[in-house]
């Protein structure tokens, strides 16, 4: 371990892009998966929570195998396919206060570079919230349902999507496989947003051509420049009735192909959905997955996807005392 300015200060630029320096270790799974270098790695989609607190948690539900206590150093503690060095938590809560136990986590650890908080956008309250959580760095944006922009693009009541642009925030948007669609539309409208798809859509993924709808609603997406795509959540769509998700790379490959022809090397995330991910696969497998597709895309594109690109999307600042492995 060492800390990231004693890495910076070793690595040499290539092509713009931190290069490792000769001598560090490669992960990888044995003989058949390419070799990867040890490299910054951000993930930018996980969720904590504690149902120990005195007020206890809105979700998961108890009786869930999600229902634990769950926390940074939990997700330090997983086996990893390529080590994880930040995160971004994302909201996982509709409680106001809970976008202050999210921040007060992220300032006891310098892990967290950023929190994507809950906030309701079209309330009377909204920009009050806005301006009291958006004083901290550490708030880099808020998350909404695609139900919800839809609503207020209907009802043309942007303003409080635009105020985000004014605070220098972004906008992470979850819903189906349309979607993407109404992300896009939303860029049209307000193109200095940052804006975030999740979950690529949330995809069924399985064994056959990916659906046109879905790929038609990733491509309007992707003709924002300011909008971003989380490669996230993707072993949950490949599960059904119970099954563990495919481990094979050639299984999602017709997927995420879509995803990158359509948004490139620059604008695509990493990200897990964990703790939830772990009900298809555990935190190494799903991370290997990607980590195998995108190794062969070349190191620029890898340190693209694992960390420079969601300094563009979230525009988290380095922390003192985090370390880069």
């Amino acid at each position: 371990m060492l800390t990231r300015r004693g890495f910076l200060a070793g690595a040499i630029q290539v092509t713009g892009v931190a290069s490792l320096t000769a001598g560090q270790s490669f992960v990888t799974r044995p003989s058949k998966q390419p070799t990867v270098p040890s490299m910054e790695v951000i993930d930018c989609h996980t969720h904590f929570y504690d149902p120990q607190r005195p007020q206890g948690i809105p979700w998961p539900e108890k009786g869930s195998s999600l229902y634990r206590t769950v926390l940074p150093e939990h997700l330090r503690a997983l086996p990893h396919a390529i080590p994880v060095t930040g995160t971004i938590i994302v909201e996982a809560s509709s409680w106001l206060e809970d976008n202050q136990w999210l921040l007060d986590i992220a300032n006891d650890d310098p892990f967290v570079v950023g929190i994507v908080g809950h906030l309701n956008p079209g309330s009377d309250t909204f920009a009050d919230h806005l301006k009291r959580f958006s004083r901290t760095r550490l708030f880099r944006g808020i998350r909404v349902s695609q139900g919800l922009v839809t609503e207020l693009m209907t009802r043309k009541n942007l303003q409080d999507f635009r105020s985000l642009v004014d605070y220098d925030l972004e906008l992470d948007v979850n819903g189906g496989p349309t979607m993407p669609e109404v992300v896009g539309k939303l860029a049209e409208q307000i193109p200095d947003l940052r804006l975030v798809v999740n979950h690529i859509g949330n995809v069924r993924i399985t064994d056959q051509k990916p659906p046109g709808d879905w790929v038609r609603a990733i491509e309007k997406a992707s003709r924002g420049e300011n909008v971003f795509c989380k490669v996230s959540a993707l072993v949950e769509g490949a599960v059904y009735k119970g099954d563990k998700a495919p481990d094979d790379v050639e299984f999602y490959r017709p997927y995420l192909d879509v995803v990158w022809d359509a948004f490139g090397d620059d604008r695509l995330i990493y990200g897990s959905d964990w703790p939830v991910s772990e009900r298809a696969a555990d935190y190494d497998s799903q991370q290997q997955v990607v980590l195998d597709y995108v190794s062969g895309r070349g190191k620029a594109a890898t340190h693209k996807f694992f960390s420079l690109n969601s300094r563009q999307a979230y525009k988290w600042e380095e922390r003192p005392g985090r370390r880069v492995s």
